[in-house]
């Protein structure tokens, strides 16, 4: 990696003293101990990765990053590939499904190009364009190395940017056909996961198509032997721009203390990558939700995760994280706007 994005990675723990305090407020509430569950924990975990007993979760942040992938001719969706175009400018337009929920929860968007195969001037697109489309993954790598790094330092550059704008919260979204497969060869890559174990049907495939591409990302392994131990050797060869853009994102957000808020099978994917390159990152992580595709739960897993929503979805944009967004509002809302026995004159035995 560059030594930029060595430096912008650099992540501190989170801060006990805060969650403790958080905890000590939280056990104060006018209500039975524990009797909220998982939404207190919650609300400790925020204190922890931000550093105050009182967490502020408001406004989230969207980002969108978009790009094409080569593999996409080897029929693994069930879209062509100028679809992703076609959504991206859908998104600057306000009508795809992570529009309408951000707006929903305020949500300040970005929406980034970083390597469609069609370029699009559209206002509301950010264009950090790193090349038109990766590689063909059954021919040839994804990308360069120094490609992959480019990614990731976008991510974490755009990340900065929300967080200024004042983004309490990161949720980060992907536009790309064929993005699935890329992932599933990247979980594949990290963890030894057999692909018949976590490749999914994506957009819908048939079952054909379903084995064409279970089949497409183990010829794809076996070509280019990606290292494990080597995150950027395994993007690079395997991966996708708006994947690596994710994960730099997550890096960029956790290096700021904001937590992220994970959507579905690629975003969860993008962080791992983001783990195995910064493993104190993994503490700044929230699952939103689990989605229908089989290696979303296998990668949740592996990062220790349980997600706050199982609604069977599987859009992808950052949607499902999008409607997790209310509980992690909750949670913070509890510890700052609810009573304590002492301040309501309650009896708390």
């Amino acid at each position: 990696m560059t030594d930029s994005t060595k430096q912008l990675i650099a992540i501190e723990p989170i801060n006990e003293e805060a969650a403790a305090q958080a905890r000590q407020h939280i056990d104060q509430l006018t209500k039975p101990l524990g009797s909220l569950g998982r939404l207190e924990t919650l609300a400790v975990e925020l204190a922890a990765m931000t550093g105050m007993a009182f967490p502020a979760v408001t406004p989230p942040g969207v980002i969108v990053f978009a790009a094409d992938h080569g593999v996409a001719t080897e029929g693994v969706s069930a879209y062509p590939q100028e679809v992703t175009a076609q959504m991206l400018l859908n998104l600057t337009r306000g009508g795809a499904g992570i529009n309408v929920f951000a707006r929903q929860i305020g949500a300040l968007q970005k929406f980034v190009d970083v390597g469609v195969a069609v370029e699009i001037d559209a206002p509301g697109i950010t264009k950090k364009r790193i090349k038109a489309a990766s590689g063909n993954i059954l021919r040839e790598a994804a990308m360069t190395r120094e490609e992959a790094e480019s990614a990731i330092q976008i991510g974490m550059d755009t990340a900065l940017e929300i967080v200024e704008e004042g983004a309490k919260v990161l949720i980060v979204g992907e536009v790309g056909i064929g993005n699935t497969t890329a992932s599933s060869a990247i979980l594949s890559a990290l963890t030894g996961a057999d692909p018949d174990e976590i490749v999914g049907r994506g957009t819908g495939l048939t079952d054909e198509g379903w084995q064409r591409k279970k089949a497409v990302v183990r010829e794809a392994l076996a070509l280019h032997r990606p290292d494990a131990d080597d995150p950027i050797d395994v993007l690079a060869k395997v991966g996708g721009m708006e994947i690596g853009a994710m994960a730099g994102a997550i890096l960029g957000a956790a290096s700021r203390r904001v937590p992220i808020l994970l959507d579905g099978f690629i975003a969860t994917v993008a962080a791992l990558l983001a783990v195995r390159l910064q493993p104190e990152a993994a503490d700044y992580l929230i699952g939103g939700h689990r989605s229908q595709e089989p290696g979303h739960a296998f990668v949740l897993k592996t990062l220790g995760k349980e997600p706050l929503l199982d609604l069977n979805l599987r859009l992808g944009e950052g949607s499902g994280a999008a409607l997790a967004f209310p509980i992690v509002e909750a949670a913070a809302r509890m510890v700052s706007e609810m009573a304590t026995f002492a301040s309501a004159g309650v009896s708390d035995r």
